[in-house]
């Protein structure tokens, strides 16, 4: 715990220090790289009368795809096509990412895509699977957005993205769809509760093991006061992760959504910020021998913030903990730890403790070319015994390059590195070498 209490106070003090800094053209290497990417945007009349030469309103619409509380690295660029309405008032763009990703595993290979520590076999030592070559495309995405601005209703935006990310990673499957009024926003999108702007650049496409990533349906509000205080709260569709047994406990129907609370400090457009994300669930489930429902609460917390202290180089920082908030992401959302049998007492649930954390540092030698790095920590705290196979902790590692060749060309390279250990002891490393291109529009 010293170890992380430090780690904290280290992020938070760059995040101080970047709020003061400033550079000499006022601008980092990421924010000229992103510019760049503004530039190559081609704006299309819907007809002759379109006023395509009003320079503040396509620059102020063309920034309102880029700002987004929520956005993380691999998401989407916005689209190369933006149809503008005849007083460029309105941007309609329909564009996406074709990604492909190939990865070889040695020392011992994992059954998924994803490098999820989770899944490392333990006590597994088959010859059939100590190397692997993988390749996929998923994450390859099409998406509809729509931005603009009403005298009656204020800004608002359409936002439709769907990848190929389905069965065998080929089929198409709904990510996000919602629509945004001024401070509201209402349908399926990121959770309230995550942050991943503030999760480090990886080509692996699981990221840090506590990564929040859960994607429900959801009201949001959020505002903004003064240009650097954000308050934000939502009510979400719940996914709960409860370890029914089916002959003493059994999962219940969710009755009551999940309440979920964000406090913001941000400066630099909101480009860089320091937040503070709470979530309250409940989760019910029945006692077979007793024939009641039972409601046990459930709650997280997180503090997360991404930094530029110089011009050249980024932080990211995520710290959260809680009990039954596993199944908002991370390691543990594979398994069934929300609510888990109590030993000492039959037919009972309970919300046991777990604690995930990641660092992550970016450095640009130029606007199109950086490397980053990022190492995170997930650890299982029952209070009540469990099995000697049970995952105690997992640890993930990786260290990459990226390179656009063109604004909307990538590539990418990357070492991952992880650990699971078990209750009893027994760990296992595994080793991963990936790659990634992908081609935007």
């Amino acid at each position: 715990m010293r170890f992380i209490n430090g780690m904290l106070k280290m992020w938070l003090c760059g995040a101080a220090i970047a709020c003061g800094f400033h550079t000499a053209d006022g601008q980092s290497m990421e924010q000229i790289q992103r510019d760049s990417l503004k530039m190559s945007h081609r704006v299309v009349a819907l007809d002759k009368h379109t006023n395509v030469d009003n320079a503040d309103s396509i620059r102020r619409i063309v920034d309102a795809f880029y700002y987004d509380q929520f956005r993380h690295f691999q998401d989407p660029a916005a689209p190369y096509f933006l149809f503008m309405s005849r007083d460029s008032q309105l941007a309609m763009g329909i564009g996406g990412a074709v990604r492909m990703r190939g990865w070889y595993d040695w020392g011992g290979s994992m059954p998924t895509n994803g490098f999820v520590p989770y899944m490392i076999p333990v006590g597994v030592n088959d010859p059939a699977t100590r190397r692997k070559l993988g390749t996929t495309p998923a994450g390859t995405c099409l998406y509809f957005r729509v931005i603009g601005r009403n005298k009656m209703l204020g800004n608002y935006q359409l936002y439709i993205e769907a990848n190929f990310s389905g069965y065998s990673d080929r089929d198409f499957t709904l990510k996000k769809a919602y629509a945004t009024i001024n401070d509201w926003t209402v349908g399926y999108a990121s959770s309230t509760f995550s942050d991943p702007a503030a999760i480090a650049p990886t080509v692996d496409a699981a990221g840090p093991n506590n990564k929040m990533s859960a994607t429900d349906v959801l009201v949001r509000w959020m505002h903004t006061w003064k240009g650097h205080w954000t308050m934000g709260a939502s009510v979400e569709t719940p996914s709960d992760r409860v370890e029914g047994d089916g002959s003493l406990t059994k999962k219940a129907n969710q009755w009551l959504p999940d309440f979920v609370a964000l406090g913001q400090y941000e400066w630099d457009g909101g480009q860089q910020h320091v937040r503070l994300a709470g979530v309250v669930r409940t989760l019910p489930y029945c006692n077979l021998q007793t024939g009641k429902t039972i409601n046990k609460v459930g709650w997280g917390l997180q503090l997360s913030s991404v930094a530029r202290p110089s011009r050249h180089i980024t932080t990211y920082f995520t710290a959260n903990t809680g009990q039954g908030y596993a199944g908002l992401g991370g390691d543990m959302l594979i398994g069934a730890y929300d609510l888990v049998a109590d030993p000492d007492r039959p037919g009972q649930l309970y919300a046991p403790t777990s604690f995930g954390w990641n660092a992550g540092v970016q450095y640009n030698f130029s606007p199109s070319v950086f490397m980053s790095g990022t190492f995170s920590q997930t650890r299982y705290l029952p209070s009540h015994q469990v099995s000697p196979s049970d995952y105690k902790y997992g640890l993930y590692a990786a260290i990459n390059a990226f390179w656009y060749l063109t604004p909307r060309i990538m590539a990418g390279a990357e070492l991952d590195l992880g650990k699971r250990s078990n209750f009893s002891g027994e760990h296992r490393w595994a080793r991963r070498a990936g790659a990634v291109i992908q081609f935007s529009f």
